[in-house]
């Protein structure tokens, strides 16, 4: 660049007749041009090699902190119960969430019906209990674990195997 502001470069005849002068950048945005590229490079090595900090620490740290705060449950933690309150306590829980895909009266429908002897996933009580808490995406059951918690999974397993001993009359 030269240090002549009033020189034209000439190239009035490639853009429509308009001049284009060869003005220097002004001092103070070069400076901050080359002090954003410092503050760059060294704000990197400071995060990553002296603070010891990246992204995956961050969420590492993150989700520990979640699962402190919001310990996972599963199923395993409540123990199957087979007893009148928890068969009475799911057949509630049944009418709002599950009749609608197995029927009211678990006939089936949508979803496959619980009073025959040929269950797809299992007709034990760990088997149910895990079906219900992990869903069958496959087949459009979605995972009701986090919904409802191990304690009316239990309740709602104990209902409909109580149902099926007697459609089936163990």
């Amino acid at each position: 660049m030269s240090k002549d502001t009033n020189e034209i470069l000439g190239h009035a005849d490639e853009a429509d007749g308009i001049e284009e002068y060869d003005n220097p950048l002004p001092d103070w945005w070069l400076g901050m041009f080359w002090l954003s590229i410092l503050w760059a490079f060294a704000y990197g090595i400071h995060y990553h090699f002296i603070a010891h900090r990246s992204q995956p620490a961050a969420l590492a740290a993150e989700m520990a902190a979640a699962d402190a705060r919001w310990p996972a449950q599963t199923a395993a933690t409540a123990e199957f119960v087979m007893s009148d309150e928890a068969v009475a306590a799911g057949e509630t829980i049944f009418a709002q969430n599950c009749a609608v895909c197995h029927g009211a009266n678990l006939e089936g429908g949508i979803g496959p019906t619980f009073l025959d002897d040929e269950w797809l996933h299992g007709g034990d009580p760990q088997s149910v209990v895990h079906t219900i808490t992990a869903g069958v995406p496959d087949k459009g059951m979605l995972s009701w674990g986090p919904i409802l918690g191990p304690e009316k999974i239990n309740q709602v397993a104990a209902y409909v195997l109580s149902k099926n001993r007697q459609a089936v009359g163990q």
